[in-house]
């Protein structure tokens, strides 16, 4: 198939956008939280592995497209964790973070830290299941970032709201208007301490590093802090577009 910008010759593990670009890395960032793979079933995820095995054993048959290895390729992805080998629940993939997250009303005082704390314990639940599983994560990190994530966003959540009812100065219209951006800094800050707390370890310790034949050649502090900038920059294209 001749290659061309639309479809570049597949690559197996990598990008099909150039990741050199900005449009490159939002096209990338739009596939991997696409929620249509919510909707993938069992047979069709079987299928995709398969045409995935016959690719990486030269195997492949004449007739599949780059279309359809690249498709197959981030249904996988969106699916089955890279190091465990497991499908991922549906409500904490990364396609599923932005669906969820839509159901989650913020309306009253009360159910600001109500829905702030329900949509932190989700989020931790998120990170958790696509945690860098080379290496074991204690379970105390994983309640030190739900901790500090539902700290923050409650406090942040509440103090904002709490100022803007006694800024009297701002008229209704205007206090109104505030207040439908507090649920973004309140839920990016938490989601910021959320990664933290919870991939702590991968920051301090490394992940494994893989060859191109998929066998651990060590461990690098570099990889572990590029894979948190990339999950931090996912997760506010994620609420960029939910706003």
């Amino acid at each position: 198939m001749p290659a061309s910008t639309e479809c570049p010759p597949f690559r197996l593990g990598e990008s099909r956008f150039d990741q050199g670009s900005f449009y490159g890395r939002l096209r990338h960032f739009l596939d991997v939280i696409d929620p249509r793979t919510l909707l993938v079933s069992e047979k069709r995820l079987n299928e995709c592995m398969k045409l995935l095995d016959q690719f990486k054993n030269g195997t492949l048959p004449p007739s599949v497209t780059n279309v359809q290895l690249w498709e197959a390729q981030k249904i996988k992805q969106a699916i089955i964790h890279p190091d465990t080998g497991e499908k991922i629940p549906m409500p904490f993939r990364m396609s599923g973070k932005g669906v969820v997250g839509l159901l989650l009303p913020n309306q009253t005082f009360a159910s600001t830290i109500f829905w702030q704390w329900l949509n932190q314990s989700h989020n931790a639940c998120v990170n958790y299941c696509n945690r860098n599983a080379s290496k074991p994560t204690p379970m105390s990190t994983f309640f030190q970032g739900y901790l500090g994530a539902v700290s923050s966003a409650v406090t942040i959540a509440v103090g904002l709201t709490l100022l803007i009812k006694r800024a009297e100065h701002f008229s209704p219209a205007t206090r109104i208007l505030v207040q439908r951006f507090i649920p973004f800094p309140a839920v990016a800050s938490a989601n910021v301490c959320n990664v933290l707390l919870m991939r702590h370890t991968e920051l301090s310790e490394g992940i494994c590093v893989l060859d191109d034949k998929g066998n651990v050649v060590g461990t690098s502090k570099l990889a572990a802090r590029h894979v948190n900038y990339l999950c931090h920059l996912n997760t506010h294209l994620k609420l960029i577009k939910k706003t």
